[in-house]
């Protein structure tokens, strides 16, 4: 048996740095139009609405380890091919990843929006509601899915580009 004991190191105290930190929450860019109220509002009681919805996901680097992710949420309603409501919506988080470079863009892509999404949704629930009309609440957005798409397009294009003839190499020998 051994009297001593190991001391423990800093680095063995140090608590591990979470793998995402999220530093701030923000609405970067926020527009509601209703260019067809009041007019529109007795439409709403004889047709049902045609709503479409787009979301994208974009990040960026600040410094290093510090990324801006934002979500891109754009919703139109039209009523009998009349535009009843717009409404856009960039929501911003600002995040610290502690990942290896491997996962970054899946962190990045996936688990950041994924964070942001219930706040934004909130906010373009409150102002379809706050505009007159009932709270378009978004149904949860699948962004493994999107992250898929994008890596398989941009393969695609990658491979697309790899593939078409290189200029000046198909020289006829006569």
């Amino acid at each position: 048996m051994s009297d001593k004991t190991e001391q423990p190191t800093a680095e063995q105290d140090a608590p591990a740095a979470p793998p995402i930190q999220i530093n701030a929450q923000y609405i970067k860019d926020l527009s509601f139009e209703a260019p067809a109220t009041p007019g529109i509002f007795a439409k709403l009681q004889n047709e049902a609405p045609d709503v479409t919805i787009n979301v994208d996901v974009n990040a960026h680097p600040i410094q290093e380890r510090f990324f801006e992710v934002q979500l891109h949420i754009r919703a139109t309603c039209k009523v009998a091919e009349e535009t009843a409501f717009i409404s856009e919506l960039v929501y911003g988080g600002l995040f610290t990843i502690n990942v290896p470079e491997e996962h970054l863009q899946a962190i990045l892509l996936i688990e950041c929006p994924r964070l942001l999404f219930p706040f934004a949704r909130n906010i373009v629930a409150d102002c379809s509601r706050d505009g007159g009309f009932p709270p378009l609440m978004l149904a949860p957005v699948d962004f493994v899915a999107m992250f898929q798409n994008q890596v398989s397009e941009k393969g695609e294009a990658e491979k697309k580009a790899s593939e078409a003839p290189k200029k000046g190499n198909n020289k006829d020998k006569g």
